[in-house]
């Protein structure tokens, strides 16, 4: 048995959830897996490992228990992005895409340092709009981002490819065709 089926092995599916036709893809049961758990953080960091980090960047909320994780593993800090209104220092905020309309995403402006090189981590890619508002409110306050990590992707709605279009590599550990 390969490891890519053991780690999807870990993932739930749920059907009709948030809505009918949707098949939610559920990772916290492979967070509560702790070999699953482990072995994620290490794939998601391996192209990088040795190499400069200097932040990891997490979207609000499975991105944080991820990137905390990853931060750890390449001694990098951690930048949390969060929704709009969450932090408590000055932010720079930017409004993103969402399948029904749009929202707004922010950081604290002091997180990352011009020309710093950041990772970008979340749980599942999609359509990609709140990973590229991320990419771009990173690039805002003059982040490098070196790469964008994902457990997994779900390539038929083309949010990988977007990211790869803006030149950010894209590191994701399982597909799941559909969405």
């Amino acid at each position: 048995m390969t490891f890519d089926h053991d780690l999807k092995a870990t993932v739930r599916t749920i059907p009709d959830y948030p809505k009918k036709g949707i098949l939610f893809r559920d990772i916290t049961t492979l967070l509560a897996d702790a070999r699953a758990f482990r072995r994620s953080v290490d794939e998601l960091v391996q192209p990088w490992a040795g190499s400069k980090v200097d932040k990891v960047a997490g979207i609000e909320a499975r991105g944080f228990i991820l990137g905390g994780a990853v931060a750890h593993q390449v001694s990098a800090g951690f930048v949390p992005i969060r929704k709009k209104g969450k932090l408590p220092h000055t932010t720079v905020r930017i409004a993103y895409s969402l399948e029904y309309g749009l929202d707004e995403m922010e950081m604290h402006a002091d997180a990352v340092q011009p020309g710093e090189r950041v990772i970008l981590v979340d749980d599942l890619i999609a359509t990609g709009g709140t990973a590229e508002g991320a990419v771009k409110l990173l690039r805002q306050i003059g982040a490098n981002v070196v790469a964008a990590c994902f457990i997994v992707d779900l390539p038929d709605l083309g949010g990988a490819d977007k990211l790869r279009a803006m030149d950010v590599p894209v590191r994701t550990l399982m597909a799941f065709e559909g969405h």
